[in-house]
């Protein structure tokens, strides 16, 4: 019987622990910071980039990985009779999934199941982490594939910015509008929807964060369960911990995670970004 093997990319929000114990092959992508290129989670940590981003002169930029380190990853672990199903960031905000589509070309695409998991950050590694506990249980690809279909169907991602500031600078809004936002001190609130980014409120001052976040959890409330929640933040430990209080309070019995996002995603939201997802019971 063949062994899955379950290959992610650095914006799957993922603990040292997660990766380790479930055998999970991470690819990095890589950001650039003044010249000087970095390997996510490899030659930089999550943190480090923060600090680094920090003091920089420009905007750091980020890329995916070349077909060449897919294809080495594919090659290493298809030594035996193992099959592959790599699961990655949404086309909408990265090249990574096509990439991984043209690397499984060059090998052995019938062994090679590239997924998009139409989300980002720890959303992503819902997918991830259940399809690596299945794949450890001796689960087939189909049935792997099946989980995936429904986990990803049950998930939902929000995301929170208190600064135009970097998506302005990286030509993902016009100067102007960002000009604008630093001068009302905007805040946005948005839902990510089949791997595009919805922006549905914004507002002036914390209240428009702290409202947002309120009708997304009277949303959790009306499902039949949780059973995974991620909150990620970009530079915003204390925050990030005292709504982690609230959610361990009101939701006891999900798997939750608070951790620092990815340079990528930390890249485009600027400091003062959460990541909030969570997976409802199926």
């Amino acid at each position: 019987m063949s062994k899955v093997k379950i290959v992610t990319d650095s914006t799957a929000v993922l603990t040292t622990d997660e990766i380790e114990a479930l055998e999970i092959t991470v690819v990095p992508l890589t950001v650039m910071i003044d010249d000087v290129m970095y390997e996510d989670g490899v030659t930089i940590t999550r943190e480090d980039f923060m600090d680094k981003m920090a003091v920089a002169k420009n905007l750091p930029k980020t890329s995916t990985p070349s077909i060449g380190v897919f294809t080495d990853e594919y090659e290493r672990l298809l030594d035996d009779d193992s099959e592959i199903i790599s699961i990655h960031l949404t086309p909408g905000l990265s090249g990574t999934f096509n990439t991984a589509q043209q690397a499984a070309q060059l090998v052995h695409s019938e062994r090679i199941h590239p997924v998009d998991s139409k989300f980002i950050d720890r959303a992503q590694s819902f997918q991830v982490i259940r399809a690596a506990r299945m794949a450890q249980a001796g689960a087939s690809v189909a049935e792997i594939l099946a989980d995936i279909e429904q986990t990803s169907e049950n998930t939902e991602l929000y995301l929170t910015l208190s600064s135009l500031d970097n998506l302005t600078a990286g030509g993902r809004i016009s100067k102007a509008t960002g000009f604008i936002g630093g001068l009302l001190n905007i805040k946005i609130g948005a839902h990510v929807v089949d791997g595009e980014i919805e922006a549905e409120v914004k507002g002036r001052g914390s209240k428009t964060t702290k409202n947002y976040l309120d009708k997304i959890l009277n949303q959790m409330h009306d499902t039949d369960g949780i059973q995974m929640i991620g909150l990620s933040h970009a530079g915003i430990p204390d925050e990030a911990e005292a709504f982690a209080k609230r959610l361990r309070e009101e939701f006891p019995d999900a798997e939750l995670m608070v951790q620092q996002t990815t340079p990528t995603v930390a890249t485009h939201t600027g400091v003062g970004a959460f990541g909030f997802s969570y997976l409802k019971a199926f």
